[in-house]
């Protein structure tokens, strides 16, 4: 049911998105999306990401024929554009597979075969217009939003010690090796999802059926509530608000100086400054942070080797948003809290919201409200003491970190004896 309404409100999150994009005379996540099925994607591994989660409710055989057949039309596809030098980019072959499962399951499924794999369909869909609609939100944001919040935040963050600048000079100290490692992690965060994603729905193909809770199911809600905290605190980040900007959007001669990541900007008096119509307000909080976060709970009940990549991730992507200059380290505070207030609400109402959920929501949307007013209100008494509030900012964040650890360790999973059984006879060698 809350799968059900997830998918509604996303569906008529981007159809409000097209409506308004079209008011700015740009095009949509909707046209945007229906232009690559013809056009070069944006992001080929993203789409080939989302035909992996199309294909775990396909058999063995029908993945293969589903993989081999997208990369045929790519090939097609790359030898027209090879013709006409055309931008080349793969990519349309998975978009396609997906579309043809989708008239599959129309024409040539019933009953739960039917909806199990218009909901493989949407699954993959969705990751794609999550994308979209992301850049249509981004590109909201920096219309509607005059003026940026970036002052208080930079003030708060003394408090912390002003990690961001501290990061980026260390990042550039590793020269270009360490930049482009963690600027490959920091765009290919949605793949890295997909592929704990896999893990955790790597049994749909078998059982005909999805597990209660995944990571897709997080990411959306992330997804779908974090934008609209961007409109109430817009910030666009140091390296645009202090430095000489990226992606050839803001920063001189829009930044109020150019400090960033050789000189802390120094403590004074905040007021929102003005901004470009270019920039996205994408900051406060770190979307980043929250979904690397969230791959990082989700890796936990893996493997080894997908436990240490949870781990890698997340270490990484922390680095990159500060590193890069994206984020003040307010904001990674901010998104670690939102994300584990998401996933308690979602875990608690899978289990009929027993008290102790509640208490873990309630607390952690709490503390994520405290943390916004204090960065809009107290920014100055943050900076002239940080020995009391950078330790307080982080004994906050800890302590929602403390409440979901106690109550996963609750709501884990327990091994009946009888399974125990089964397990310990598994591992038995045969007697011959």
């Amino acid at each position: 049911m809350l799968w059900a309404a997830m998918s509604v409100a996303a569906i008529g999150f981007v159809l409000a998105l097209e409506i308004a994009s079209r008011g700015y005379g740009l095009p949509g996540p909707i046209t945007n999306q229906a232009r690559e099925v013809i056009f070069a994607p944006r992001s080929g591994p993203l789409l080939y990401a989302s035909l992996a989660l199309t294909m775990v409710v396909l058999t063995w055989r029908q993945r293969f024929i589903a993989a081999g057949v997208a990369i045929g039309i790519d090939v097609v596809f790359f030898l027209v554009r090879w013709a006409f030098d055309a931008e080349m980019m793969f990519g349309n072959g998975a978009l396609w597979v997906i579309l043809g499962c989708a008239v599959v399951a129309v024409t040539r499924r019933t009953g739960r075969e039917r909806v199990l794999l218009l909901k493989g369909v949407g699954l993959g869909l969705l990751l794609v217009a999550g994308r979209k609609t992301g850049d249509a939100w981004l590109l909201i944001t920096s219309k509607t939003r005059p003026t940026v919040l970036d002052p208080y935040l930079a003030t708060a963050d003394h408090a912390l010690g002003n990690p961001s600048w501290v990061v980026g000079r260390m990042l550039r100290a590793t020269g270009p090796v360490g930049t482009t490692l963690l600027d490959w992690v920091y765009v290919q965060l949605a793949v890295a999802a997909v592929a704990v994603a896999l893990y955790q729905l790597r049994h749909v193909g078998i059982e005909r059926r999805f597990p209660r809770h995944h990571l897709v199911r997080t990411f959306l809600m992330i997804g779908l509530l974090g934008p609209g905290i961007y409109m109430i605190f817009p910030v666009v980040g140091p390296v645009f608000a202090y430095g000489t900007g990226a992606f050839g959007t803001g920063g001189e001669p829009w930044a109020l100086a150019n400090l960033w990541p050789g000189t802390p900007p120094p403590i004074g008096t905040p007021h929102p400054m003005p901004y470009d119509e270019i920039t996205p307000r994408n900051c406060m909080p770190s979307l980043h942070t929250a979904w690397a976060t969230a791959i990082f709970i989700h890796s936990r009940r893996g493997p080894r080797a997908l436990r240490y990549a949870g781990t890698f991730w997340l270490i990484a992507t922390l680095t990159a948003t500060l590193g890069f200059g994206y984020h003040y380290g307010v904001d990674l505070i901010a998104g670690v809290v939102f994300t584990l207030t998401i996933e308690t609400a979602l875990r608690a109402h899978d289990r009929g919201w027993e008290m102790p959920g509640i208490r873990l929501v309630a607390h952690g949307a709490t503390v994520f409200v405290a943390l916004l007013l204090a960065y809009r209100y107290l920014p100055v008494e943050m900076a002239r003491h940080p020995w009391v509030y950078g330790p307080l900012l982080l004994l906050m964040m800890a302590s929602v970190i403390y409440g979901y650890a106690r109550l996963d360790r609750r709501w884990a999973p327990r091994t009946t004896p009888e399974r125990r059984s089964e397990q310990h006879a598994a591992r038995q060698p045969e007697l011959v």
